[in-house]
């Protein structure tokens, strides 16, 4: 393996040679994308939905120290990341000013393409007929557009800085798209003609700053956009309009009572005062909750004198063309996300989506006073939560409010932007609505179903005219059958069958709001939905797909005949190195509490049924992600060594009700930790798994999972691959962005409140423990998990004798996006794993 000074592998007592780069050569990758590079969804570990939608940090040169600090001068103490940069008096922020850039498109001007490529997240031109689309055949996840039936592709954008999300606007004039320059956790939105030209920075751009694209404006005049920056201005937790409005009823809170209480046993942030569980969430005057202009509600608790400077949110209005001056739209300080997801078209109101993971809400915010005139809860997952119909006076959401699956909500407005009625328009008892997309008249949607893993695709019919204005009790209409949602569920009572710990929802009840929405099913050539994007056709969308069979690739559907696109790679040209992929199976385990896991095993190609195999237990990152039957590169690269993988849900996982994703909330956790052993007995008993070879890997939130893994169950696993993983909750919650810290306290527990329970959680506390060989992997630019997390474990580790290692890949965050690291990644956790498994 030759050398590669830009990443480095340290190794521990088994290997006392002196600390040396250990790396390859590579050329752009096959299978760089990856299935786990899909689609963006919303925040939390291992993804990439920051505070406006996408991750946001502090920049690589505040990600961490530097190789010297690690590997030269001995383990520098205490988390990485350097200090925030400084807090800025503005609120709102200085709206963002377009800044000229380049042209740097091309045809093809990749010199060697990687013939095994990935192509998603697309987005379509006004006919339907042209496609913007994010592709690694350059080695680098770049802006790309083509025909839909042509293979004519160009590059928009040539530069080396990942891009993660595009938008076509609706007058075909411009390309929208962010970018993490690189490599790190800070993005900025960038525009573009669709020939290449033109090419802008619109925000972002500014030092120590982020962005993140919303939606356009339909007639595409300008683009709404969030910017992020540390800030000491308004008072914490609050969402305010204009500094003129905030004086004249705008100010609003960003919560109802209870927005912070959840089931489990830690005692978290923003909680009601005893007695006010479960109230319902009802707007009044002075925006939602009836509480009056100028009140400012209690703080967050998480900030204090050591703590980094919150980020302060602003969202404005830009025109690509920078003629107009941006249009201010709303601003919060302390804020997890905050995303313009949609604009009625008579230019009234405006959808937001903000909130902490687990308490996302959707916003209705009129813009002619900005006023904040109704809010709902809605779910995780794609940040895309809905759009208005074309009266603006009904609003369709993806929620999960007061059920255990989200589902297609009709939310009913007055004239004025308030609640008139909320009822279920299309929802399934057993699965959930992960992805929601309108078409640009408001009139028909795509809908994505989760049906354990896999995907189900449906075109509606929405006729939002014939709801009953009648009115019943609560304010809601009065009648015909649809569900009703109803407000979240107090403190938990005792274990019930489904998710011990954590109460089931009640049956919605019922109101009388008729929405008609009618849908048909459309096929699908391959098993999971990440995108999906309405054409001026109803019949024609384009949708991205993954699958156990393919790399990601972006799929035309006339008529629900499935097309290709000429420029995503073949079905054929999955696997470069001529091994077929292998489909995996499901398997259910059964936890020792008796709670129903799921996940998938894949077996590793030329062994006999019977023969028991070193197997792989691979655990994902969230915890509120999913395993999916989808292609996965490292997944080949551990079978190619003859190594089973199984991928398992453990509690927490998405795709499996809301129960489920809550059941490892506080005390919970440490059941989660369990079912990691349960799982790999699982493996062992009903499956072929070798009990005397088993490895644990996982990333992000799985990454904790492996560190807690190998200490809290040391005889079970031969070895551990943590890659992004938290060793410490102190530190993590020290070094990490403010909005994660503030997001993660609702899943994990307060830093503060329960840090007797985040000490026991942590796999530091119980390091002694420890006995396996273990490899971390983390990038330098990573500020969601700061490298330091996996420094201390790994240092912990040698300095108790055992063998252990450290690979920091530059120019990475928390996700690797890059073909030559990706590439290493795999080859050196394979190699790891294999040796200790095999050898």
């Amino acid at each position: 393996m030759a050398a590669d000074a830009r990443n480095r592998l340290t190794v521990g007592p088994a290997d006392r040679r002196p600390s040396a780069p250990l790396g390859e050569h590579a050329r752009p990758s096959p299978g760089s994308g990856g299935a786990g590079a899909a689609v963006p969804a919303a925040g939390g570990f291992g993804r990439t939905d920051g505070p406006a939608g996408a991750g946001l940090g502090r920049g690589p040169a505040a990600a961490h120290r530097g190789p010297e600090a690690a590997f030269q001068g001995g383990w520098a103490t205490g988390p990485a990341g350097g200090a925030a940069p400084p807090p800025s008096a503005r609120a709102p922020l200085a709206a963002p000013a377009p800044l000229a850039l380049p042209d740097v498109s091309a045809a093809h001007d990749t010199p060697q393409p990687v013939t095994a490529h990935g192509c998603w997240y697309p987005s379509v031109d006004p006919s339907g007929r042209q496609v913007a689309f994010i592709c690694d055949r350059g080695g680098v996840p770049q802006l790309w557009a083509g025909p839909v039936d042509g293979d004519s592709v160009r590059l928009l954008d040539g530069d080396p800085d990942p891009v993660t999300e595009v938008s076509w606007s609706p007058d075909g004039r411009w390309i929208a798209y962010t970018t993490a320059p690189g490599g790190g956790e800070l993005t900025r939105v960038l525009c573009v003609r669709p020939d290449g030209t033109g090419r802008r920075v619109l925000a972002g751009a500014e030092p120590g700053s982020s962005a993140h694209l919303g939606c356009w404006r339909h007639d595409g005049s300008a683009l709404a956009v969030t910017v992020a920056e540390p800030s000491a201005a308004p008072e914490p937790g609050t969402v305010q309009a204009a500094p003129a409005r905030a004086q004249a009823g705008a100010h609003v809170p960003p919560h109802p009572p209870g927005w912070a209480v959840r089931n489990g046993h830690a005692v978290l942030l923003g909680g009601p005062p005893p007695g006010t569980v479960g109230r319902p969430y009802a707007p009044g005057p002075g925006g939602p909750g009836g509480r009056s202009a100028g009140h400012t509600p209690p703080g967050d608790g998480l900030s204090g004198p050591d703590e980094p400077a919150p980020l302060t949110l602003s969202a404005y209005l830009v025109d690509p063309e920078g003629v107009a001056a941006p249009v201010f739209l709303a601003s919060e300080r302390g804020a997890a996300t905050l995303r313009v997801c949609d604009l009625s078209q008579d230019g009234r109101l405006a959808l937001l989506r903000r909130g902490p993971r687990a308490r996302r809400e959707a916003l209705v915010v009129r813009l002619r006073d900005l006023a904040v005139t109704c809010a709902v809860p809605v779910a995780d997952d794609d940040p895309w939560i809905g759009g208005f119909a074309p009266d603006g006076l009904t609003v369709w959401l993806r929620s999960d409010h007061g059920r255990e699956f989200a589902a297609l909500y009709a939310l009913r407005l007055d004239p004025q932007g308030r609640r008139r009625g909320l009822a279920v328009a299309a929802g399934r008892p057993d699965r959930g609505l992960e992805l929601l997309a309108l078409d640009r008249t408001g009139r028909g949607a795509l809908l994505s179903w989760n049906v354990r893993g896999l995907s189900e695709l449906q075109i509606a019919t929405l006729d939002a005219a014939d709801a009953d204005e009648g009115g019943g009790p609560d304010g809601e209409p009065a009648g015909n059958g649809a569900e009703h949602s109803r407000p979240f569920p107090g403190p938990p009572g005792p274990p019930g069958p489904g998710a011990p710990g954590v109460p089931a929802f009640g049956a919605p009840a019922v109101v009388p709001l008729r929405q008609g929405v009618a849908v048909r099913d459309v096929p699908l050539p391959h098993e999971v939905v990440t995108r999906i994007v309405p054409t001026a056709d109803p019949d024609g969308p384009v949708v991205a797909l993954s699958g156990s069979q393919r790399r990601p690739g972006v799929w035309w559907l006339p008529q629900g005949t499935p097309l290709r696109t000429p420029w995503s790679s073949r079905d054929e040209d999955v696997a470069p190195d001529g091994r077929a992929p292998v489909r995996p199976v499901p398997m259910r385990p059964v936890a020792r509490d008796g709670l129903a896991l799921g996940g998938w095993y894949y077996r590793a190609p030329g062994r006999s049924p019977g023969e028991p195999a070193p197997c792989v237990i691979h655990l994902h990152g969230g915890p509120e992600e999913q395993e999916r039957p989808v292609f996965d590169p490292l997944y080949h690269e551990l079978l190619g060594r003859g190594l089973d993988v199984f991928a398992p849900d453990v509690r927490g996982s998405g795709g499996h009700g809301r129960s489920f994703t809550d059941a490892d909330l506080g005390k919970g956790r440490f059941a989660a930790i369990d079912d990691v052993a349960d799982c790999a007995a699982h493996a062992v008993l009903a499956g072929p798994a070798d009990p005397q070879r088993l490895a644990v890997m996982g990333r992000s939130y799985g990454g904790y999972l492996v560190m807690a893994s190998l200490v809290w169950h040391p005889d079970l696993f031969r070895t551990g691959v943590a890659v992004c993983g938290m060793s410490d909750f102190a530190t993590f919650f020290a070094g990490t962005e403010p909005w994660i810290a503030r997001s993660a306290a609702h899943k994990y527990g307060h830093p503060e409140h329960d840090r007797d329970l985040l000490r026991a959680l942590s796999p530091m506390s119980r390091v002694d423990a420890l006995r396996a060989p273990v490899l971390a992997v983390h990038g330098e630019h990573d500020t969601n998990v700061p490298p330091g997390e996996s420094e201390q474990f790994v240092r912990a580790a040698r300095e108790r004798g055992l063998e252990a290692a450290l690979l920091l890949l530059r120019q990475e965050g928390h996700d690797f996006q890059r073909a030559d690291n990706r590439r290493l990644f795999r080859r050196t956790a394979a190699e790891w794993i294999e040796r200790r498994l095999t050898g």
